[in-house]
Order: structure tokens, then sequence, then C-alpha cells
């Protein structure tokens, strides 16, 4: 059993999950092992189907696995009730989607305080993080508009924001680019890599595009349930180091 390190911001140790469709077992995942030290981008790359989808939801307590641990802030999370996953999810965990999933009766900045406002955060101190989040990902000027009266790229930072007002040190995202036009995602992908540089905050990101793979720090594959290669971008580890260095 490996050791908990303060050096990660994630540890998981023999993933499985199976589904019974029909009358046979659908093996998804097939003993996966996986660390994301504290400020790393980790790009989950492979076909559809390998499975890419249920690790995140595993690693982010959306879905508990068969077998095998998940150590999130300090701590095996899949020994906790429901409950207490639902409170480790919300405190420690940031969710981006494909599709933004942004309520469409509130506004920008309602959206935005929504984990904080679940967490029973009090409500003056939360409004003006909020807002200084949707100054940070350049949406200063929308924080009154709700979804339907923005593009796909301001819904899509509005949920990068929500994603990060209980400043989680760990950001799940799920194919976060997958529904926008190239010069969105690049700007998309930009701000990501800048919130984890300047923020030392880990990131998981599921994704088809090899342009936001080459970018990250790590790229492993996932086919069949299982990790069968992975790849570092050397520059962009060293620059991941660097800011480690200033811990």
């Amino acid at each position: 059993m490996a050791e908990i390190s303060d050096n990660y911001a994630l540890q998981a140790t023999d993933i499985c999950k199976s589904y019974t469709v029909g009358s046979r077992q659908l093996n998804v995942l097939k003993g996966i092992d996986l660390t994301v030290t504290k400020g790393e981008i980790l790009a989950v790359i492979g076909p559809s189907g390998a499975g890419k989808s249920t690790l995140l939801h595993i690693l982010g307590a959306l879905d508990r696995p068969d077998r095998g641990r998940v150590i999130l802030a300090g701590q095996p999370i899949f020994q906790l009730s429901d409950l207490q996953l639902a409170q480790i999810r919300n405190q420690h965990i940031g969710f981006v989607f494909q599709f933004h999933h942004l309520l469409p009766e509130f506004s920008a900045l309602e959206n935005v305080m929504m984990p904080g406002l679940i967490a029973r955060r009090e409500r003056t101190h939360l409004k003006k993080q909020a807002k200084a989040l949707l100054n940070r990902v350049g949406l200063s000027q929308r924080e009154d508009h709700r979804p339907n009266e923005l593009s796909g790229g301001e819904q899509q930072r509005v949920a990068v924001a929500r994603a990060l007002v209980n400043d989680p040190q760990l950001v799940l995202a799920d194919e976060p680019s997958g529904n926008l036009d190239q010069h969105t995602s690049q700007a998309l992908h930009d701000l990501l890599w800048d919130l984890s540089r300047t923020d030392l905050r880990s990131f998981i990101i599921v994704t088809h595009d090899p342009r936001l793979a080459e970018r990250a720090d790590r790229t492993v594959e996932l086919i069949d349930g299982q990790i069968v290669r992975e790849t570092y971008n050397t520059i962009s580890t060293k620059t991941h180091e660097k800011n480690m260095s200033r811990m």
C-alpha cells in the first residue's frame, strides 16, 4: 500500500470498475495506478470507450470504484460516507465539463457563487471572491448576464471560475474545449495553464485535442481500461518544477 505523500495532490491505486450490461460484465477500468503532483497538469487521452470519463468520475468522487483507493486531501476518500464524499467534492475538487452545466435561471456571478453557497460560506466574502474570479477570466463586464446571453467560450470561462470559487487543490476537466471552435479553445487552454502556473493548482484534463495534450506536463494514454503509455513534456515539466521550487 502506497504511503500518503505531501507532494501529491492526488494518489490513485489499483482502481477497478465494471458495469453489468444485459447478461455480461463490462470491465471499464482494470487496475489504474496514478499520481498527480501539486501544480501539475496531467492530460488523459485515448479512444472513445477507453474508460477516461469513468476514471475522472472516480478520481472526482462522483462514483466509487469496485476496488482500489484514491487519496485526496490527505485521506483515502472512499472510506468516507456519501455525505462526507459530497463535502470533499465541494471543498477540494473543481469540475469543468464539455457542456458547462450552468444554471440557466441565474446570472454568471450567481453561477460562480453556487459551490460556495452550497458550502454555506459567508455571502459577502463569497460574492467578492466570485467577482474577482470573473474578472480574472475576463468577464467582469458580464457578471449580471445569464448563460443564454453569453457565448460558448464565455459560458465555459464562467464554468472555470465556478470550479475555482472554493479554492480547490485539484481541478478535473472533461473535454473542456470539446464544444468550442479552435480560436476559443486556444484561449481556454491559455487560461487553464495560467491558472495552474500562477496558483500552483493541479489539473487532470481528459481530452481528444492533441494540441491541449501536448501542452500538459504529462500525458497518460488509456486504452481498454489500462494505462498503456506515459509521456512527459520536457519544457512544460521544467516550468512546473520551477514553480514548485517557489513553494
